[in-house]
Order: structure tokens, then C-alpha cells, then sequence
């Protein structure tokens, strides 16, 4: 565990947004499934990220890999159809995106295969893949007692209608996205909720049909998928990612201003509701066609319903804190099972830099204070809590001490170069900087 020392610094100045983790995902598996050569640029390398890749090579997809000037990737990937499963086990790590989108992929294969992962991963809600297994004839096995990973499966996905909840996560539904069209009939994902974080189910669809996947959205309840579809190669480039901007968005509203570049106003990424949400709060943001400019702001206690943002709330517990009066955080049940109890991990870490927050069963209710005292928390071994401090410790008086600074490799290995290149100053303590 890397324990840094962080002193309060004014971050500001002009910096490029790292790339969607969740729209890199999504094109590095519809390029893995394609049928030839696909291009994916501006691909940051991080720890899930190399889950996703290795998880397709897995599966028979080749991937070669050349470093950008700027420290991103650009990804060269040799399909894998077919699918030809080159080993029988499946590393996913803790990226809970990588395990919920290869399961259905992988049963369009026959063979055994066991998927496993690390950390909170092995815990994470497995519910809905589970009662698809027991109506299709699947064989599924916890190999651990109780814990779902590792978890071995063996049949094979057929045609047909699939129910499932829209509220537990949208990301089984991206899985079965992903793998019905290469059935060999029809098929309908039916929703027997409503459909939560709507934006990612989008981000799926705009990618798949960049890829040559064409599926029909009955108003968020139905989607309809035709059979004997094929993956078709192709170029793409990866877009900047609001749930990394938003950190430096709120840099910028609570220091001094802040350029962010690379951020697509056009783009489908929920958390681009970042930008609203200052607004509203009291935000000056500056908005051009792929740049978002932010100054210091005096902002103001709202009322934010989380169900389609949810990555956003250790951010948002920071400008919460430092805004004039009550700002109340709902519909976040959700964020219990992430890397962390984001809910309760949230808390912990502001009220311990001198924030005042109460938990409620699905949210937070933040009473603004006049700065952070400074202090000794730990990340929760989560990379948004971990960015969350480092910004969080511009208004502090005192110094902060973060354990489980490492975190952030999860998605943005290069979060503190960035932040010292922004003005900020940290010292390793155990291994040096």
C-alpha cells in the first residue's frame, strides 16, 4: 500500500482528459469480435483496461499495442471470429465492467470456461446472470465458498427472450448486447424494471453500431436483436471521459481555473451531467466544441439524484462540502457495491478532512463547511475516493495523508502526474515520489 503526503495547493491550468474508460471497454470488444482488423486510439492502459484486453486475447483476439506521444495506446486487434477459447480460465481482476460483459460472450462458446477477478470483484451482485442460467440450461458452479468468483460455466446461449431487472446494473445488459446478435436467431431483452444509467446502455449501442451491430430500443423497456449479425472492423478513437473530467472540473470550481480539454458536449456519457450540476450549483463554466473552461465559483447545497451518474458522488461530496448549505445526494443504493461502499467510503474520508456528511440508506446528506482541515484517511482501495481526496485537499488547511494512493491505477494511472503538473504537490512517504 503507497502512503503520499499531500500539501494544499491551488491546482490550475490547461489539461487533456484522459480517455472513456467506458467507451474503451465497449470498442475493444466489439473489435475483438470482428472479423479482421480494427484501429482503437486514445486507450488509456490502465488496470481495467488490461483486464478487458486480456479477457478478448483470452478469447482468441490478437492485440498489438503502441504507445502515443501523450502516454495514450493506440490498439491494433486481429478479431476472434470465431471464438476459440485459448484458455480455460479468465482473469477480470476488480474491473466489474470486464466480468459483466464477458460472461455472455463466453457462452457462445461451448467449452468450460472459469471466470475470476480480485478484491470486492469476487462479491459484486451476480443475480440477474444467475437467473438466465437456471432458464437456459446453463451449468454454473461457485468454485469458493461463499463468494461468486471464481466462477465456472458451461452451455451455451441460445435465441429467444431474455427478462431482466433494468435496475440492478446497466452492465448485464451491455453484456447480452454484446453477445445476442451473433445467435443464430432472434432475440429480446426485455426489462421487468426501469432502466438505470440509461447513458451507458446508449454508449453500447453507439459503439455496436459502429461496429455493424444494428439493434432496435423499444423506449428503454424492450430492445430487439436480430440474429446472424457480424462484427465488421473498423477505426475508432476513444473520446475524453467526464467521469475523469469531473474531477478537474471541480478543481477548477473550488481553486482556480481550470481548462479541460477533449471533452465531447455532444458525447452520450451520463456523467457529462457533471456540467449541469455545477451549473446549478453556481458553476462558471464556459462551454466550446471539445473544451470545457471552469473558474472559481461560490456554489450553493442542491438536491442530486444519482441513479444515472453514480461515479460522480465522491466528487460531488467535495463541492457539496464546500458549498453554502445542504446539498443531498439520492437514489445511490447502487453505490454500496462498487470498489468500495462508495457511500460509506465517501463519508468517511470528508468527515475525517473536516466535512460534516450524513449517510442515508441511499444517498449522503452534505452540510457545507468553510474548508478541510486536513488529515489521515485511506483510499478504500478505491480510485475515485482516491481522486476525490487529492482534490478535496485544495481547500484544506492542513496537510492530507492518503493510504492506497496506487488506486488510481485501477482507471487513470497517470492521475498524479497530472495533478502535480495542475500545481499540486505530494511526497511519497514509504517508497518516495
Amino acid at each position: 500500500m503507497r502512503t503520499i503526503e499531500i500539501t494544499p495547493k491551488i491546482l490550475t491550468g490547461s489539461l487533456e482528459i484522459p480517455p472513456s474508460k467506458s467507451v474503451s471497454h465497449r470498442a475493444i470488444i466489439s473489435a475483438g469480435l470482428a472479423k479482421g482488423e480494427s484501429v482503437i486510439s486514445n486507450v488509456l492502459m490502465s488496470l481495467d483496461m488490461i483486464a478487458t484486453c486480456d479477457a478478448m486475447t483470452a478469447l482468441g483476439a490478437s492485440i498489438a499495442y503502441q504507445e502515443e506521444q501523450n502516454g495514450r495506446f493506440t490498439l491494433t486487434i486481429q478479431g476472434c471470429d470465431p471464438l476459440a477459447l485459448a484458455t480455460e480460465t479468465i482473469q477480470c481482476n476488480e474491473s466489474g465492467s470486464t466480468l459483466r460483459f464477458i460472461i455472455p460472450i463466453v457462452l457462445l462458446q461451448p467449452k468450460r470456461a472459469v471466470i475470476t477477478g480480485k478484491g470486492r470483484l469476487v462479491s459484486r451482485p451476480m443475480k440477474p446472470y444467475y437467473e438466465i442460467f437456471a432458464e437456459k440450461a446453463i451449468k454454473y458452479e461457485h468454485l469458493e465458498k461463499d463468494q461468486d468468483l471464481p466462477l465456472a460455466m458451461e452451455g451455451s446461449l441460445t435465441p429467444g427472450v431474455y427478462k431482466i431487472d433494468g435496475g440492478v446494473s446497466s452492465q448485464f445488459i451491455t453484456g447480452l448486447l454484446f453477445a445476442l446478435p451473433l445467435l443464430a436467431g432472434d432475440s429480446v431483452i426485455e426489462l421487468t424494471s426501469k432502466l438505470e444509467s440509461k447513458p451507458y446502455i446508449d454508449i453500447t449501442l453507439d459503439v455496436l453500431k459502429h461496429f455493424g451491430i444494428e439493434i432496435v430500443n423499444d423506449n428503454d423497456q424492450r430492445f430487439l436483436i436480430t440474429g446472424n449479425q457480424a462484427y465488421t472492423p473498423g477505426n475508432y478513437r476513444v473520446e475524453g471521459d467526464f467521469s475523469q473530467g469531473a474531477f478537474w472540473l471541480v478543481a477548477g470550481t473550488i481553486g482556480e481555473m481550470m481548462d479541460c480539454r477533449d471533452l465531447n458536449n455532444a458525447s452520450h456519457q451520463g456523467d457529462k451531467v457533471i456540467v449541469d450540476i455545477l451549473k446549478e450549483m453556481g458553476g462558471e463554466i464556459s462551454v466550446a466544441a471539445d473544451r470545457l473552461i471552469v473558474k472559481k465559483s461560490q456554489t450553493q447545497g442542491t438536491v442530486i439524484d444519482v441513479s444515472q451518474c453514480p461515479d460522480l458522488v465522491p466528487i460531488l461530496g467535495v463541492v457539496g462540502s464546500l458549498s453554502k448549505g445542504v446539498t443531498t445526494i439520492i437514489n445511490g443504493e447502487r453505490l454500496r457495491f462498487k470498489e468500495s461502499d462508495r457511500l460509506m467510503a465517501t463519508a468517511d474520508v470528508l468527515n475525517k478532512l473536516g466535512g460534516n456528511i450524513e449517510e442515508t440508506a441511499d444517498g449522503l446528506v452534505i452540510h457545507g463547511v468553510d474548508g478541510f482541515t486536513g488529515g489521515h484517511v485511506e483510499s478504500h482501495n478505491d480510485h475515485r475516493i482516491a481522486m476525490a481526496v487529492a482534490i478535496a485537499s485544495i481547500c484544506a488547511d492542513g496537510k492530507v495523508i492518503l493510504d492506497g494512493a496506487e488506486a488510481v491505477n485501477k482507471s487513470y494511472p497517470h492521475f498524479w502526474e497530472d495533478f502535480t503538473a495542475m500545481g499540486g504537490e505530494w511526497i511519497g512517504l514509504d517508497m518516495g515520489k
